[in-house]
Parts: structure tokens; sequence; C-alpha cells
């Protein structure tokens, strides 16, 4: 069985609800954190997670 790990957020580093295997690489992921409610972008690579950023707020329109 393959070794799998936890996506920890970016910002206050606790789990996610994602888990990786090393050969999964994500490009642009939108990513949630259920702890402090942040969507972000991220990039994963062999374990590795680099945040993009955020999404732009978006605005309502009647």
């Amino acid at each position: 069985m393959e070794e799998t790990k936890w996506i920890l957020c970016p910002v206050c580093r606790n789990k996610t609800r994602l888990k990786i295997r090393k050969d999964t690489e994500l490009i642009n992921y939108p990513l949630f954190c259920p702890k402090c409610k942040r969507k972000m972008l991220i990039n994963a690579k062999n374990f590795e997670t680099t945040l993009i950023g955020e999404p732009d707020a978006k605005t309502q329109c009647d």
C-alpha cells in the first residue's frame, strides 16, 4: 500500500479533508480549510504544498 498523508492548511497548519499520495500532483487546486474557513489555491507535488493565493472576492450583482 502506498503512503498517504493529509494535506495541511498552509495558513493554520491543521488537517484538511484531503489525503494525497506521493505520486499525486495538484495544480491550482481550490483547497478549503474547515478550521479557519478559508479558501485558497495550492500546488502539491511529492507531499510538498505551496500556497498560490486566495481566490478573489466575488461581488453580488442584482
